[in-house]
């Protein structure tokens, strides 16, 4: 499978501090990408990296087969989406559009006419008077009519209210049916990205705690109770990702691909959320390679 961002030993230094550092990852086309990790983890520096916005301190980055940063053919193919959503409170939605269509060969003028439409935005209102719901609205279709193969997405909708979310994700997932995108969403809200991502990246410190499909990482790891127990007496082939004790018992996550056999563990399965938060419990170690990398 091709991947849509490749990078290797990537890094980016803001003065003296790295921000993100020796990152490497293969992120494969036609998925809905879900990036999630703590703050400082490297997300959004990652995600602007891969939007042309930064260039890399060291290492490389690679979106689409091409470099980001490289020229505006490149970065046509590249949709994005910020944090706050950006948008220019004194221009009108219509002047959004012109400047849509001046600033993007590719523009589907009709996409964001239909769209608009559907959502029921005039085109006549400023865009400082619309909701916050609108405004990330109104920055998704701009984003959209891009046609980009590509669209990356950083913490859309962060700061929208419950309703206002599930209306973003699922216009977010009917453009990605309708179109067939590439979709890289990070996110804090673990809900969020059940609904909407089949792939999913663990990030923290920079190094990628777990990547693969979402199916294949929920199948693969489980929760064992049981008495007390010393992790490093598990069977070969039971990775231990978080471990809990009390003084009589012991909670595990653990990977593994083998059926699990000792009647003395209470065995079940873990949800998204529990696996996002014990590969974000402990910093990441040292090695380069991902802790879990599930490939078909």
């Amino acid at each position: 499978m091709s991947a849509v961002l490749r990078a290797h030993d990537l890094g980016k230094k803001y003065g003296k501090r790295w921000a993100l550092r020796d990152f490497t990852v293969d992120i494969p086309a036609g998925h809905v990408v879900g990036l999630v990790g703590p703050n400082g983890a490297g997300k959004t520096t990652l995600l602007k990296l891969a939007a042309g916005q930064l260039t890399p301190t060291s290492g490389t980055i690679a979106v689409l087969g091409g470099r980001p940063e490289a020229e505006p053919a490149q970065l046509a193919m590249i949709g994005f989406v910020a944090q706050d959503t950006p948008v220019y409170a004194g221009l009108s939605v219509a002047d959004h559009l012109r400047l849509g269509a001046r600033l993007n060969p590719g523009w589907d003028a009709a996409l964001a006419r239909d769209r608009l439409e559907r959502l029921g935005l005039d085109p006549r209102h400023r865009a400082g008077k619309l909701s916050g719901g609108q405004r990330a609205q109104l920055a998704l279709t701009l984003g959209l009519a891009k046609r980009p193969d590509l669209l990356i997405l950083d913490e859309p909708v962060a700061a929208l209210d419950p309703l206002a979310r599930r209306e973003f994700l699922q216009g977010l997932m009917e453009a990605v049916a309708e179109h067939e995108l590439s979709v890289v969403l990070s996110s804090h809200l673990v809900s969020d990205l059940e609904r909407t991502c089949d792939y999913l990246i663990v990030l923290v410190g920079s190094r990628v705690r777990a990547a693969g499909e979402v199916e294949e990482l929920l199948a693969t790891h489980h929760r064992l109770t049981g008495p007390r127990r010393d992790p490093d007496r598990l069977p070969a082939g039971q990775h231990v990702v978080s471990a809990r004790h009390t003084d009589r018992q012991s909670t595990l996550i653990i990977r593994t691909d083998a059926p699990i056999h000792d009647p003395a563990w209470s065995v079940s399965q873990v949800t998204l959320e529990d696996l996002v938060l014990a590969y974000m419990d402990e910093p990441a170690p040292a090695p380069l390679r991902p802790v879990l990398e599930v490939k078909r």
